[in-house]
């Protein structure tokens, strides 16, 4: 039965802290226990610090707090997971679903057809107690949220029929959706377009006659390894039309050990780049359990728990990992029926499952439609045409996702945010619950880790050829790193492995971990190169390649740190590693592929064919290669090198295995056809930065601004393809217009965390600010410090947070336990 909307006034505001009227009430209120009960403070830039006695009411305050600053883009994101967002929105609309754009139609079906409130409630009834606690308390805090605001909502939610109170179904939904959205979540439009050929384009056939199941192929020898695709542009390209490669994505995550730093303790750099708008935005916030938990940093989504961050003893962040989430199957259809397909010679009937979903059309009348979509033992099916992985008379394919019902995300971070050292977050990442990103992290006793210990198919390199199905699909591994097993074969299934806490999933135990007292990094590369010096190989394919072209962020991450500690072991050198070096590291906005390959361009520039590329190759010459604020034309480098990277044969020396740091390089001017494609983009970037109106020796400043409620703010950084660790990308097509270059992702949550004898040393900053509400004073405040390279250092003791506290402390009791659904 459709819930009645909240009852609200459309001209009042809630101001970024409650008011006055609201703290007295919720004083008033306090009558019950103090385990009933959670506190809330806010210092500089609105970071949260929430204290409580038990797991259920610090989430309670978690989501009081987060709905302060992002009340309408959580009821926005409701909608989406009710798959209603055609009903309220229109199905012609389009909104994320997770990270990707779909049409609201798309978005609806999908969710329909993938949600399954009895599966989710069943797979989280085996979380832990404090999990459990953490998800009630949460869909408590944000209804007492919209209760005691229902008159001050901002006005994009203000009165709308679509703001409702969460349930706890609408909280796992919320789960789910973050956990599969690089894996079936990036394909769901492929999956709500999986039709079956009408019975007219099915040719006349005799009677049918099952295919029969071949002999199983012995396995391999082990030396007959598949390596994983190589990191070329070709398959980058594919990957990103199929939506399994998204540019906001990108991370740089350092962890030093205590050889390496100045007062002897580990040191961690976190620096994700995640979009600037959506439910991926992070949140600062500090959780304390007195005597249970204390930690600090940022959650994401609507999770109740930090995810990058500290605590006294140990800090972590993620980096976004190689490893593939799921498996394509290849169907082999029985004739004449193509919702049948056969395993090990016996036909078994695809399931048909019915979705309906109202649909708002342009007049406003309402309309209920009906679609069928369709799974098999393997998964749901989907289409990719231009991959060619369609639906014929004879073939088909399904996703299997080992993402689906985790519900060991919550005990992960819970166990994460409570670890004492890097020994504990291994243990903590070993329950297969991290759904799609590498661990880096560091102690207060010097030890460095990395872990790709996310989920991941148990599929062996043996196993992925012995199962490869027929051509071409089998051809899409390495050109596209889609992975597809034969589907006629049951024993081509994942491998069940006892010792998995998953059975299905890849064990720790088989997954690249490294433990180092020196250092260990990523930025979106394999495990490979994690530290050159303990080079890690053998892991299945489907974790990461090994022997491949490493991306030029991860390459300007091993320079950066290499060269800073090769100079602290000089004499007189600037010693060993604390905050500021990291720090300054990470902002130097240096630009790596000019390094790379601007000499050879600068060389050849006096036979440069136009005046177009003479005058840029001048202005070029006088760049300094960084992409700081006053540096005059990155620009004109940008627009040249998003184009020429992509240049078949650029390369002057290509990547050689050997030396992975310094190749591929140069400009493979020496090819007449490569050259001359060279120069094309050169004269083609001028020209296009002269018709957006921009000087070709503009600074940076003038070129790449933000529009905020605070003004224009000019933004230092570059993009993941310039090799520029400081990542800054717009997601506009194209990138540069008459506003110059306008950031929609790139960095997000910066944090350098060291400790000393009094707990964790943290800097850190929220480029976007807290609040995703337009008019917040908390909506990117923090971007002008950003801009200045000015990271603030965070209160994290009682004292510390008394003397910065602005505003009153908020506190809130709890109501007496009951039923959330």
């Amino acid at each position: 039965m459709r819930q009645p909307a909240l009852r609200v006034l459309p001209n009042l505001r809630l101001t970024a802290l409650p008011v006055v009227v609201l703290f007295l009430t919720a004083c008033s209120n306090l009558a019950t226990s103090p385990e009933r009960s959670v506190q809330i403070q806010r210092t500089a830039h609105g970071v949260a610090h929430i204290e409580a006695a038990d797991y259920e009411a610090l989430s309670y305050g978690v989501a009081y707090a987060h709905a302060q600053d992002n009340v309408c883009q959580t009821a926005d994101h409701l909608v989406t997971i009710r798959g209603e967002r055609s009903r309220y929105f229109g199905g012609a609309g389009s909104a994320l679903l997770g990270l990707r754009p779909l049409s609201n139609d798309q978005i609806d079906l999908f969710i329909r057809s993938h949600m399954d409130d009895a599966a989710l409630a069943a797979a989280n009834a085996t979380a832990s107690t404090e999990a459990q606690a953490l998800a009630r308390g949460y869909v408590a805090g944000y209804n007492r949220f919209l209760r005691d605001t229902a008159e001050r909502l901002p006005a994009p939610c203000n009165g709308q029929a679509w703001l409702r109170p969460m349930t706890l179904a609408d909280y796992h939904r919320m789960s789910e959706l973050l956990t599969i959205q690089l894996g079936i979540g990036a394909l769901a439009g492929a999956v709500v377009a999986a039709r079956p050929p009408s019975p007219a384009a099915l040719p006349s056939l005799p009677a049918a006659r099952l295919p029969q199941p071949a002999a199983p192929a012995p396995e391999p020898a082990a030396t007959a390894v598949l390596h994983a695709p190589h990191a070329s542009d070709a398959a980058h390209a594919a990957l990103d039309e199929f939506g399994l490669v998204n540019p906001t994505l990108g991370s740089n995550g350092w962890a030093f050990g205590g050889d390496a730093t100045a007062n002897g303790r580990g040191l961690v750099l976190g620096n994700p780049h995640f979009p600037w708008s959506g439910v991926n935005r992070f949140w600062q916030v500090h959780l304390t359990i007195p005597g249970r938990v204390d930690v600090m940093g940022v959650s994401i989504a609507h999770t109740p728990l930090v995810v990058i961050g500290f605590n006294n003893d140990v800090a972590w962040t993620h980096t976004v990992s190689t490893g593939r989430r799921f498996t394509l199957h290849e169907l082999t259809l029985v004739p004449g029926d193509p919702t049948s397909y056969v395993v090990d010679g016996k036909p078994e009937k695809m399931r048909a499952k019915s979705v309906e979903a109202a649909l708002r059309g342009a007049d406003g009348q309402m309309t209920n439609r009906t679609t069928t979509l369709w799974s098999s033992r393997w998964g749901p099916l989907l289409v990719i045409p231009r991959a060619g992985l369609g639906w014929t008379d004879k073939l088909a394919y399904a996703i299997k996702d080992a993402a689906t019902l985790d519900a060991r995300f919550a005990d992960t971070w819970l166990d994460i945010d409570r670890a004492r050292n890097v020994g504990e977050i291994r243990r903590a990442i070993s329950n297969a619950g991290v759904p799609w990103v590498n661990t880096i992290a560091a102690d207060r006793g010097g030890d460095a880790l990395y872990a790709d210990a996310s989920i991941v198919p148990d599929v062996s390199a043996m196993q992925l050829e012995r199962c490869a199905p027929g051509k071409p699909a089998a051809g899409l591994f390495r050109s596209a790193g889609l992975v597809v097993l034969d589907g006629s074969r049951s024993d081509c299934d994942w491998t069940r492995d006892p010792g998995s806490p998953v059975p299905g999933l890849t064990p720790i135990v088989r997954m690249p971990v490294l433990v180092r007292r020196d250092w260990v990094q990523n930025s979106n590369d394999s495990y490979w190169l994690t530290n050159p010096a303990a080079r890690l190989t053998g892991f299945s394919p489907l974790i990461g390649a090994a022997d491949t072209a490493q991306n030029l962020r991860t390459r300007a991450g091993i320079a950066e740190i290499t060269a800073r500690l090769a100079a602290a072991a000089r004499p007189g050198g600037p010693g060993k590693l604390g905050l500021t070096d990291v720090e300054t590291m990470v902002l130097r906005n240096r630009n790596f592929a000019a390094g790379v390959v601007l000499d050879d361009l600068l060389a050849a520039c006096a036979d440069a064919p136009t005046a177009n590329s003479r005058e840029a190759c001048a202005i070029l010459r006088a760049w300094d290669r960084t992409n700081d604020l006053d540096s005059r034309g990155s620009h004109v480098f940008r627009e040249w090198w998003s184009a020429a990277a992509n240049i078949s044969g650029v390369w002057r020396l290509p990547f050689d295995r050997a030396d992975p740091l310094n190749t591929p390089a140069g400009l493979n001017l020496g090819d007449e056809a490569t050259r001359a494609k060279i120069w094309e983009a050169l004269d083609k970037a001028v020209i296009a930065i002269r018709a957006a109106g921009i000087a070709l020796d503009a600074p940076l400043r003038e070129v790449q601004t933000r529009i905020t409620s605070h003004g224009a703010v000019a933004v230092p950084g570059g993009t993941s393809l310039e090799g520029v660790l400081n990542v800054i990308e717009t997601d506009a097509t194209p990138a540069l217009s008459r506003t110059g270059y306008a950031p929609a992702s790139g960095t997000s949550y910066l944090q350098a965390v060291t400790f000393d004898d009094g707990g964790p040393v943290a800097d850190a900053l929220l480029t976007y600010g807290q609040s995703s509400q337009a008019d917040s004073p908390f909506a990117f405040d923090q971007l002008e410090a950003f801009a200045r390279k000015a990271l603030p250092r965070l209160p994290f003791n009682a004292a510390d947070i008394a003397r910065q506290r602005i505003g009153a402390v908020l506190r809130l009791t709890l109501p007496e336990p009951r039923s959330f659904e």
